[in-house]
């Protein structure tokens, strides 16, 4: 397992998100001087793909490049400047997860920094439970299916990794965490009878937390909102930090975080709220598919 409990997870995953608001304001900063990535890349003898990762918050940010920045886009107040330094050293804190490097694709290192920092998880999944509802067993078997031929070791590495990622939802600061279950991912077996039956019990229990709400898109309701498949919304507490759309790949994942594309999957997802069956009825569907198990 990782070193860091739920409120050290927390923490850390907070540099994620100042490394993008640190990014953002860097950004607003260049162009409220009307200075080209290139521009600004050739001050930190950096190229512009480089500027370009660090406004997006994709990469850790060197002190000497903050400051040499802030001179380009005249930031001269050294109380701001200093706000800035701050919030960049901050950035810099190496999250829990970096102890599963060895499992973790850089593309996924920077979800698990969001997850854990949100406020408010929405997601839609539709392959399998999701994996901040996976049992141990059932995760299990999702990795060995997806990971065919990979070492038993390595395997539950990254089983480790998802159990660890479940902490932050009993943590004090726990987040809000509302999901919609499409029918199929709670019919289609993973592991053994035993294994789907105890995958079933845990989501009827855990659908009673007082921060998660758990909702089940059945079958008999047909074509629905979630008809471009699985995706996951963050919420932040930080007011500057706009929310964010997973989506995630076989090789990659996209994030998104332009107003007109969120509004797009906030809209679905609310449609996926209201056209599924609430948190109790929901419930009553879990243990019709237990006696069936």
């Amino acid at each position: 397992m990782g070193r860091a409990g739920p409120v050290a997870a927390g923490e850390s995953s907070g540099s994620v998100v100042r490394r993008i608001l640190l990014g953002s304001q860097l950004r607003r900063l260049r162009d409220s001087r009307g200075i080209t990535r290139e521009a600004a890349g050739y001050s930190i003898r950096a190229s512009e793909s480089k500027i370009s990762r660090m406004e997006l918050g994709r990469v850790s940010f060197k002190a000497r490049d903050v400051e040499d920045l802030l001179t380009l886009y005249g930031v001269t107040d050294e109380a701001e400047r200093d706000a800035l330094l701050g919030l960049a050293r901050e950035a810099n804190v190496a999250g829990w997860w970096h102890s599963y490097g060895d499992v973790l694709p850089g593309w996924f290192q920077t979800y698990v920094g969001l997850e854990g920092a949100a406020s408010l998880i929405r997601v839609y999944e539709v392959q399998f439970v999701h994996g901040l509802l996976q049992t141990e067993d059932y995760a299990h078997a999702v990795v060995a299916r997806g990971m065919g031929g990979a070492p038993a070791a390595e395997i539950d590495r990254r089983v480790a990794l998802r159990l660890e990622r479940q902490k932050a939802l009993v943590s004090e600061r726990a987040p809000r965490f509302h999901a919609v279950l499409d029918e199929a991912a709670l019919r289609r077996p993973y592991g053994d009878r035993e294994v789907m039956r105890g995958q079933l019990r845990h989501l009827i229990e855990m659908s009673e937390q007082p921060n998660i709400t758990l909702q089940v898109m059945p079958f008999s309701f047909g074509g629905h909102a979630g008809e471009s498949g699985s995706f996951t919304m963050l919420r932040f507490p930080e007011s500057d930090l706009s929310d964010i759309v997973y989506l995630e790949q076989l090789t990659s994942a996209l994030y998104l975080d332009k107003a007109e594309e969120v509004a797009q999957y906030e809209k679905a997802m609310t449609r996926l709220h209201e056209d599924s069956p609430g948190p109790e009825e929901s419930r009553d569907l879990l243990r019709g598919l237990l006696q069936l198990a």
